[in-house]
Parts: C-alpha cells; structure tokens; sequence
C-alpha cells in the first residue's frame, strides 16, 4: 500500500492547462505514489520537458483501450488525477522510470494540443460531501474492518498495512486507498474515480472489497482441500513403498509382479508382430514403473491385454473339400446358385494357393432373401469363424477406427473388437446393413472402410486406439445392402457387388417345404406334443398368393408362424390331436379374409387403364396408369405425386399422339376439344422414372380409340418423340413382379433382350416376352384387338439404360 499524502502537506495549484500523460493498464487515485515506465515519444517529449520547465503538475488520464499507441480525444476517459513528479530515472535512450503521487481528481474538458504531446484544459474535482456523516462513518468502518480481514489472507501484505489504513481518517482518501490497491479490473477502478460523491465512492468500493474477500477465501479453501489431497497421496506413496520392501524381505511376490510377469508370459506366446512386441515391451516397461492406484497403470494394463489378446498368429484350417462345402451352402439356402458359385472359386483358387487374399462381397437384394444368414451358412461350409457387424445407423467415424487412448473409456473399432471375439485372424466378418451408414460432424464411416475393405492396404489396417498395424487380409469380409445408391462411390469400388434377386412362386415354396415349415414347426413345439403337421402345396400357394407379396420369404415366414401357432392353441385346447394336415380352407379359417386379391382384369376392364412396371429398392412391383377425358381445350393433368422425369414422358407421349393422329385413328376434334388426365394410383408413394413412358401412351391411345389395353399385359419402356421404345433397367424384378401379379404377357424393348438371360427359366417359360422397337409395335401388342405377333426387329437407336422406381413415402 501506498502511503497518503499528509493531511498539512500544502496542495500545489492546479492551472488551467495541463500536459497529458496517457496511462495504460493503470489508475492512479489521489495520494497514491506509483511507478511507471514511460517510453513512447511523446511521453518522453512529456517528461523531459516537464524536467527542464519544472512543472509541478501533469495530468494522468488512463487511455480506453491499451493497444492503442498514439490515443486521441476519443480515447481517453474524461476523469483524471493531477500528478506531481517525484522522481525520474533514466533507463536507455527515450526511455524513462517515473515515479508519481497522485494530488487530485481532474476533468478534461478540452484537449487543446496534440504535439508534440498532448495538453488539455482542465479542472478540479472536488469530492461531495452532502452532510450524511452517520452514513459515512458506518460505510468507513465496514471498509476498514473488510480491508483487515483481506489482508489477514494474502501473506504478501505487511501486517503495517492494518496500521496505515488506520491512520487515514479522511472518507475519500480511504475509497482511494483501498481502490489503488485492490486486484480489480482497471474500468472498475476508473468507475470509482470518476465518483466525486463521497459516499457512492464508499459504497462502490466496499462492494468490490467484499467480493475480493470472498474471491480469496474460496481460493483459500481450495488450497486446503489441495493440500490435503497431495498429504494423503504422498503418505500412500510412502506406505507403499515401506510395504513394498516389507514384502521383498519376506520374500513375497506382490500382484503388481504377478501382472507383470504374466504379460511378460502372454507377449511370448501371443508371436507378436516386431513393431507390435516392440511397443507392448516398451508399455510394460511403463507399467513396472507405476503404482497400481493411479489412472495411467489401468489404462496402460488395458491396452496390453487388448494388444495380447488380439489373435495375431492363429488362424482356423479351411474346409477345401469344394463337394462338402457345396453340400452344406444347400442344405441351408435353396437357389442362390451367383453367389454358391462364387464361394466355390474361392475355395478352389484357397486350395491352389493358400495366401491367396479373403474377397470382399457384397451381397445387394431387397430385405427378406436370406442375405445375412448366408453368411453364416459362408462360415459354417469353409470352416471358419463368424462375426456379425451391424453398421446401420452408424454414424461415428471411431466406431470402425476406435477412439486414441487419451480419450477416457477409449476402446478400439469395431472390426477389432471384431477380430478379438472371433480369436482367429481368418475369420467371415460381416458388414450387415452398409447402405444405412451415416455421417455428420463426428466423421464419415464409409470413408474409415475403404482401408478396410481395400486388398492392397488392410494387410497394415491401423486402428486408433492400438496405433500399431493390423493384418486383416486373410479375412473374408460380406457387406450386405438393399440398394446400392447410398454406398459412396469409392466404397462401392472395392466391393464385387453379387445381386441376390426376389424369389419366384415356386422358388418360395420350395424354400417353404424345406426351411420355413419344419423350423417353424419345431419352435413351436408341435413335435414335443405328438402332433404330425402337414402343409399342402395348395395351403403355401394361397399363403404365397394372398397373403404376402414380396420379393424376399420373411413376411411368408411370418404368416406360415401365424398358422402354426392358431394350430398350437387348438392342441392345447385338445380340439387337434394326431397328423393335421393345412389346405386352402384352413388357412383362410385361421387368418381371415385375403390380403391381396388379383386386380388384373377389373383394373384393366375399361379403355385407358394400362398396367406398367416398376423398379424399388425392395424389388419390382406392377403399377397401373389410368387416363380419362373431360371437355377442355387440349390440356394435360399429371396426378399420382409424379416426379419430373415421369411428367415429362407423359408430356412426351401425349406429343406423340398428337402428331400421329392419323396412323392412330383419332379424329383430330377429340384431342382439341378434350382435356386428359393421367393418375397413377398409390398417391402417397413419390414415383419417377422414365420407365412408365410405354403404360402412359398405351393408357391414352386405348381411352382415345376406345380399345381396351390386355387383362394380362403389362409393359416397360422409355419412349422418344419419335416413337422409339428405349431400353431401361431393373428388368429381372420387374419380371418377377409382373409372375408374382399373374401377369402372361410382358412387353419389353427390343435392346433389353440381353437381361432376359438372369430370369429364371420357369418364369420365362410361363410368360410370352414381346420385344418391340418402336411405340407402333407396342401398341399393337397390348390393345385387346390387335393381331398377335412381334413386329420385325429393325436395329435400335442407342439409349441409356434407366427404369422408373417407386419411393417409399419418407
């Protein structure tokens, strides 16, 4: 603290105008004697000349902003403190030490000069004093005794303080003296200078003064609970080591070198890799070194039984027998033959070369074809172990590197916990769901699996939290997606992607005969109670038929479940007892009336209805186009939630029509005094594609010659202004959707005969496929009344390959 001016000491005269001295990072009260270093040139200008002219008096007014160097008008507060220079030493050229006493409050009321440094116009701040005497001896009081107990908490204020602050009866100097020495910001400081009333002076500083008092006595309380913390871990450290030695007398071996050895054990025999022995010697060294109840000594041990424990040198032998692995993928999935065939070659290149590298498949096909479990059946026909990793949903990038150790609770990725619960180096990992990975502000997960599933680079696959390289190269990886749009590209690079296609109707039923009906029959304990079930033919077909429809067998499953289970509450009621066989009848009995009913001949019983087909992500599906007519003036209405590709072909076709009036047989008056509308039911579900363009023109040339189109056809095809028929995509589901329907007639183009070959036989066999070129060839073979036949094939103008496709609503 800095002594106050004695009370008799003679004030020098404050003249009208002042030199300025700009103060950063400080205020200077009344009384108080501070030191500061001047060095900016015109404060040097300042202070030497006030030495040669022997100026009494300065002005010290505290700039706004610090960074400031050459403040002007605007930055500097308006309230100041006349300071008288007690001494100045001289540090270097243009710099200067200068010690100040503050004398009084000062306000600028005009700066006057600007060089060579600053003057301005200035007059005395008297402190008010508005007779509140009672007031002010109370709010004296509280600052003293508020003052003495900060001073009893900071050791580096003299006792003689106390004494000081005694000795200064004078309200204001007592503000000034306490405010000069309080650790407070400095726009708090110039507040209580800027207060000329006496009282308010008191009574801001007390507030501050209070607040530092209970800044103080948390920080106090702290460093006791501090300081007790480190007695008590320091007094642990010394019991420990005490018993350490206790126990090397006795000859004893502790749990720490129990852990010790036995990881020394576990290194040796796990045949580490060199860069991995080497860092799990280097962090056993570490782990010597520590004390079992600190934090690092956990997370060191754990990381060394993650890097032990990871089998980096076992392996399981294969099953190369190509008959018996053949066997065993039939007795678990029917058909499939793309991807058995493919696992086949596999095996037989394994059995020609044994480092041959693991491939990586992808298996793409709508929910419910028996992807997921065929990578079981994979595991189980080569002999192999198998772990199943769900990435739907997945969202962070750590779930497939890990998260790095700093973390608290870090673990590594996915794919080494993997490798960990699979306990050989070899095993079928599989990446179940991979279209459904996600990303956002954590990372993106696909990107962390091109090292993953990238041959050349997982042989060094290097997770965050080991650090060290992992061989995942002998690993058979299986991805399994429903559609392939939301895979990145550069993920979908390394994937031989292999379609598993919807089932046809007998497909399905054999999968029923053989895998639905007798699985279901034993988790329901039918055979445990003497009953012998029987499902007919008939009774899967009219499940199959009317009561699901979809590419896959699970909703198939699940309604064969329902009957068996309508079957298990009559043999507990003791109503069926012996060998029930299930037709027809009794399926209808036990789940009600059809779900789906054949609509082929009612929806297309009238002209202007057309049956199209479509591609979705979970198969094919038939969809109908229906047009109808109103008085207009020629207009087009688009209904059915239509995107704009499908408008545009029904723009298309409409021009078409409009242009071939004549070889169509319409009179021109019904187009120019008709309005048409075009709807394509299941409003709710968006719908796009090129693909509907054949079913759009079929649709408005059988309502306008008033020629119904065929009960039993239905069509694909993107059609041109000049009345092409282009090829499209998604032909094998769309083919099988249009079996599932009952559909006899397919029309398709004639540059799409090459897909035809991945249909089933069966399906091609049932159904007459109509290749045609051009629009007038389609017309033909759809209108109910057009003679049968194909028209003659003429070569067909290049196209890309799309299809229309059906959303589900989101």
């Amino acid at each position: 603290m800095t002594n106050p001016p004695p009370e008799s000491e003679e004030r020098p005269e404050l003249p009208d105008v002042v030199s300025v001295l700009p103060l950063r990072n400080s205020v200077l009260f009344p009384g108080s004697i501070i030191p500061i270093d001047v060095g900016r040139p015109k404060s040097v200008k300042l202070i030497e000349e006030a030495i040669r002219e022997e100026r009494p008096i300065i002005g010290i007014v505290t700039q706004r902003e610090a960074r400031v160097e050459e403040p002007d008008d605007d930055d500097l507060h308006s309230v100041g403190c006349a300071a008288r220079i007690l001494k100045v030493i001289k540090l270097a050229k243009d710099n200067y030490s200068v010690i100040l006493q503050g004398v009084m409050r000062i306000r600028v009321e005009e700066i006057t000069e600007h060089e060579p440094f600053l003057q301005a116009r200035v007059t005395e701040m008297a402190d008010v004093e508005a007779g509140r005497e009672v007031e002010t001896e109370a709010l004296v009081a509280n600052i003293k005794e508020t003052a003495k107990k900060l001073i009893s908490l900071v050791p580096e204020l003299p006792r003689e303080a106390a004494t000081l602050l005694d000795s200064v009866s004078d309200a204001g100097q007592v503000a000034d003296l306490v405010a000069s020495n309080l650790d407070i910001e400095i726009g708090e400081k110039q507040d209580v200078l800027e207060a000329a009333d006496v009282v308010e002076r008191l009574r801001k500083v007390l507030t501050l003064l209070t607040r530092q008092l209970e800044i103080l006595k948390v920080r106090e309380r702290i460093n006791s609970q501090v300081q007790e913390e480190m007695g008590h871990s320091q007094r642990e450290y010394v019991l420990r080591q005490q018993l350490k030695a206790i126990k090397g007398e006795l000859g004893e071996i502790d749990d720490e070198g129990g852990d010790v050895d036995e990881f020394q054990r576990k290194i040796a025999e796990a045949k580490l890799p060199a860069e991995a022995e080497k860092v799990a010697l280097k962090q056993l060294d570490r782990l010597k070194q520590m004390q079992q109840s600190s934090a690092e000594y956990t997370v060191t041990r754990t990381y060394l039984e993650w890097l032990v424990e990871l089998p980096w040198s076992v392996s399981t032998e294969d099953q190369i027998d190509i008959n018996t692995v053949r066997e065993v993928l039939d007795e678990d999935h029917y058909d499939l033959e793309k991807v058995k065939k493919r696992i086949l070659e596999y095996m037989a290149v394994l059995k020609l070369n044994a480092s041959k590298k693991g491939p990586i498949l992808c298996l793409l096909g709508p929910p419910g074809v028996g992807k997921t479990s065929l990578g079981k059946s994979i595991a189980r026909a080569i002999g192999r172990k198998f772990v199943r990793i769900s990435l739907g949903g997945v969202r962070d990038e750590a779930e497939i590197r890990g998260h790095r150790r700093t973390y608290v609770g870090s673990l590594p990725g996915r794919i080494i916990q993997g490798m960990k619960k699979a306990g050989t180096n070899n095993p079928v990992i599989m990446l179940d769901e991979i279209d459904k990975l996600g990303h956002d502000f954590r990372g993106d997960p696909a990107s962390a699996l091109l090292e993953v599933l990238d041959p050349e680079q997982n042989n060094s696959f290097s997770d965050h939290y080991l650090e060290v390289a992992f061989d995942l190269s002998r690993v058979m990886f299986v991805a399994t997606a429903n559609y392939m749009d939301p895979i990145p590209p550069a993920l979908k690079d390394r994937l031989e992607i292999l379609e598993l296609p919807g089932y046809t109707r007998q497909e399905k039923l054999a999968i029923a005969r053989r895998f639905l009906v007798p699985k279901q029959i034993g988790e329901h304990g039918l055979a445990e109670a003497g009953v012998e079930l029987g499902f007919g033919d008939a009774a899967l077909l009219e499940l199959i038929d009317s009561y699901t429809r979809e590419a896959g067998v699970r909703n198939l499953e699940r309604e064969t479940s329902a009957v068996i289970r309508a079957v298990a509450v009559k043999v507990v009621l003791g109503e069926l007892t012996g060998k029930v066989e299930i037709d027809e009848k009794t399926v209808r009995e036990f789940l009600g009336p059809q779900k789906y009913m054949p609509e082929m001949s009612e929806r297309t019983a009238e002209p202007g209805v057309a049956t199209g087909l479509a591609w979705t992500p979970v198969g094919g599906e038939i969809m109908f186009v229906e047009c109808s007519r109103m008085p207009g003036k020629g207009g087009l209405m688009l209904t059915g939630q239509l995107g704009d590709v499908m408008k545009e072909s029904a723009q298309a076709a409409l021009s078409y029509i409009k242009s071939h009036l004549r070889d169509l047989g319409i009179e021109p008056e019904v187009i120019k005094d008709h309005d048409l509308h075009v709807h394509v039911p299941a409003g709710a579900i968006p719908k796009d594609g090129p693909s509907a363009g054949v079913a759009m023109i079929a649709a408005m040339s059988s309502l306008l010659t008033d020629r119904c189109v065929r009960a039993d056809v239905a069509m694909t095809g993107e059609i041109t202004l000049r009345g092409l028929v282009l090829p499209v995509g998604g032909i094998k589901e769309k083919m099988l959707a249009a079996h599932r329907a009952g559909i006899k007639r397919i029309v398709l183009p004639e540059r799409n005969e090459k897909d035809v070959v991945d249909v089933p036989e069966e399906i091609r066999d049932e159904m007459e496929i109509v290749y045609v070129r051009t629009v007038a060839d389609m017309l033909q073979a759809v209108l109910a009344d057009a003679e049968e036949g194909e028209a003659e094939a003429p070569p067909s103008e290049p196209a890309a390959d799309a299809s229309a496709t059906q959303q589900a609503p989101a």
